[in-house]
């Protein structure tokens, strides 16, 4: 019976010379460094028999709030091997989100950076996590240590497509985070239509300048370069300057918008630079159509823009291939094979060509459901089980799909999910805020920035760059609000809900220029 195990896949696709280059550091401890594809093979070995000598339960989850290092990858990659969980947690989360994600997913391996270790292990073993490493992007760790110790012979654990393979979690419109259940089928499925359709080649060179605790980053980069056997350039963290001197040695670049942006600031961004690039391509967040004509302008690259989701990995895409159509400014191209895609009003009938609804999906790519909240799972699914996405868009009649907006409230900066209700939760506890709204407002650079309008309880003062300092002890830096406003009252309409319309528009220009 054949494995359906995402890393059998992955592995099967690595190339027959084993000594070949896979990996290729372009910054952090001493960089330049090189990874071959048997690295690859012995390093996930290693650490996937350090995870079985445990004696972990069945379905065990492990989760990881590490800088980005190869070794991380591999450390993904072996719990894939051998056939646990993985939940990956954005390094800016600070304590009361580890706290929680902790308590939630109740993992039984955390691995942290040695600087974090003394809070996140008490953290940990209060919830009673039994083990907890430490992984440095250095290449130093007790996770490292132990693992050197374990043999690099290792046989895959098989597993079903319809197995779990990954938690994500994504903020939740309520506050609380939920964490989206991802199974091997939905990944492999997902890579494998992402393959064809891209056109990935075994000569490929994928610049990787990614965050890897994200879709963006650990399953679609790291896939996409994986399963075509094609090498990475791997750096560490996003420099614009970096990127482009890489670019003559590269053939795919993914990034967000504000990536893209940053680029474009550069002088060295030019034909020249691009020339030997095969495709462009940017999720996560709205690339501005001035970003798509402008790099157009600059490298003669149609940046190729695609959909996604943390429930459902990619659900749409521009073409690569021109005889599909032309890649489209302001569009996220079409759904993507296998993938069912429909626009519905607000009483579920569909809606025609050019209408614009709420976007709801289908296909081997969606999601199982939410970490232990079957009633979210239940809601968030219509009765003939198409994932309501939340997002709302229409569809042309030459069948390209545009997001116009976010029906749940969603902010996007910097190609990162914030959700106000979490922010405001927060807010709300401070000593003197009766109440807060917060919103997104127009950014250059990021997309969108957080905006949070606040309002004093009766004879209070609030200094609003004081609560944005207490905002950042609490909560991850890319939720903390840009600016932040003490107001008399916040507008309403006759029902007496926020007006947050209101408040973008009045803030809109804020950071014009």
């Amino acid at each position: 019976m054949k494995n359906g195990n995402l890393f059998a896949a992955l592995r099967a696709a690595f190339p027959a010379q084993l000594e070949r280059i896979a990996i290729e550091t372009a910054d952090g401890p001493g960089a330049p460094l090189y990874y071959t594809w048997g690295d690859l093979e012995r390093g996930t070995a290693m650490l996937a028999n350090l995870l079985d000598s445990l004696d972990l339960p069945a379905g065990a989850r492990v989760a990881v709030q590490t800088e980005k290092s190869v070794e991380a990858l591999m450390l993904y990659l072996a719990v894939l091997r051998a056939g646990y969980v993985y939940l990956p947690l954005n390094t800016a989360y600070q304590a009361a989100e580890i706290e929680y994600f902790i308590g939630n997913a109740e993992p039984s391996v955390v691995v942290c950076s040695r600087r974090n270790f003394g809070w996140v292990s008490q953290l940990a073993f209060k919830a009673g996590t039994r083990n907890v490493f430490t992984l440095d992007d250095d290449r130093s760790g007790s996770l490292l240590e132990r693992a050197a110790l374990m043999s690099d012979q290792h046989t895959v654990a098989p597993r079903a497509e319809g197995d779990l393979a990954a938690i994500l979690y994504t903020s939740g419109t309520t506050g609380r985070s939920k964490g989206a259940m991802l199974t091997h089928g939905n990944l492999l499925s997902n890579a494998r239509v992402l393959h064809d359709y891209w056109g990935w080649r075994r000569d490929d060179v994928l610049i990787h300048a990614l965050p890897i605790f994200h879709v963006h980053g650990l399953f679609v980069a790291s896939h996409g370069a994986l399963l075509a056997g094609a090498r990475m350039i791997w750096l560490a963290r996003f420099d614009a300057r970096k990127v482009i001197e890489r670019l003559p040695e590269a053939t795919v670049f993914m990034g967000v918008p504000t990536l893209y942006v940053r680029m474009l600031a550069e002088p060295s961004l030019t034909r020249q630079a691009c020339a030997h690039m095969r495709l462009f391509i940017a999720g996560s967040a709205p690339l501005l159509i001035e970003t798509f004509n402008d790099w157009i302008a600059r490298t003669g690259h149609p940046i190729l823009e695609r959909y996604g989701m943390s429930e459902t990995i990619m659900l749409s895409s521009n073409p690569y291939d021109a005889a599909q159509g032309e890649r489209r400014g302001g569009t996220v191209g079409f759904p993507l094979p296998g993938v069912g895609l429909r626009i519905r009003d607000d009483k579920g009938h569909p809606l025609p060509s050019g209408e614009i609804g709420h976007i709801e999906v289908k296909g081997p790519n969606v999601f199982k459901g939410y970490w232990r909240m079957p009633e979210k799972t239940a809601e968030d699914f219509t009765t003939d089980l198409w994932f309501k996405t939340g997002d709302v868009g229409k569809v042309g009649a030459d069948g390209y799909v545009t997001i116009v907006g976010r029906s749940k409230d969603l902010i996007i900066s910097g190609g990162y999910n914030v959700y106000p209700a979490e922010i405001e939760g927060y807010l709300n506890e401070m000593p003197g805020v009766a109440e807060s709204a917060v919103v997104g407002v127009p950014h250059a650079d990021f997309g969108e920035a957080v905006v949070a309008v606040v309002v004093a309880k009766p004879g209070a003062t609030l200094d609003a760059p004081a609560l944005v300092a207490e905002l950042k002890s609490k909560i991850a830096n890319f939720k903390v609000p840009k600016a932040a406003f003490v107001v008399a009252d916040l507008p309403r309409n006759a029902m007496g809900k926020v007006q947050k319309n209101q408040l973008r528009e009045q803030h809109k220009a804020l950071f014009a220029g």
